[in-house]
């Protein structure tokens, strides 16, 4: 299929090994950071990209915060560490955006670096619903980090790697919910981002 990275690319051949952080990323926080660090750190990553979704299938279109002003946050929390990037890849592609899509477009423009899939492990459990699931298993290793409350899958395969990253019982609804309650959640972000809602009165 036209675009798709070879997962048994040489080594030689390969120019960087990412890892694709998809998201809505409404609004990004700390515990979106730390997996990113873990992964950074620990999966034999070189780069960690934060893909942007602007309309994920199984979310509502109106919970989110207008696309760009998501990509400024996660742009804010990533700051200049040279480990991360922020990628607006699906703000150009048709809605709704399907990792899939997204994966042969990213293969193609940039064909000599090795992607891996970064997911939680409650996306792991419904994964057999994602349109063309098993192009991505052919082609990607997808690196699993473990979600509260999510139940053991018993979906397997030999590219799938789960990962002991710290547990992160922090949610992007509780927050929304508690900055609309009129509470302040300044340590749950980056200095940058949290200033960033506050001066924009997001979520309120």
């Amino acid at each position: 299929m036209t675009g798709f990275i070879n997962i048994f690319l040489p080594p030689e051949k390969i120019t960087l090994k990412v890892g694709l952080f998809f998201g809505s990323f409404n609004p990004i926080h700390i515990g979106h950071m730390a997996i990113a660090n873990y992964m950074a750190e620990y999966a034999g990553l070189q780069q960690v990209w934060f893909v942007v979704s602007p309309q994920n299938p199984f979310k509502k279109k109106e919970d989110l915060l207008n696309d760009f002003d998501r990509l400024e946050l996660v742009r804010l929390a990533i700051g200049d560490d040279p480990r991360f990037r922020v990628s607006d890849a699906e703000f150009r592609m048709p809605k709704p955006s399907y990792t899939i899509d997204t994966l042969t477009h990213l293969s193609g423009k940039y064909p000599t670096h090795h992607f891996s899939l970064i997911m939680g492990s409650d996306n792991l459990t419904k994964f057999t619903q994602w349109k063309n699931y098993q192009e991505i298993l052919n082609h990607y290793p997808i690196m699993v980090y473990p979600r509260p409350g999510s139940p053991e899958s018993p979906f397997t395969h030999e590219t799938i790697l789960t990962n002991d990253a710290p547990l992160m019982e922090i949610s992007s609804t509780f927050l929304r919910n508690a900055i609309r309650e009129g509470h302040n959640m300044r340590c749950f972000f980056p200095e940058k981002v949290w200033e960033y809602i506050d001066k924009m009165n997001f979520y309120r």
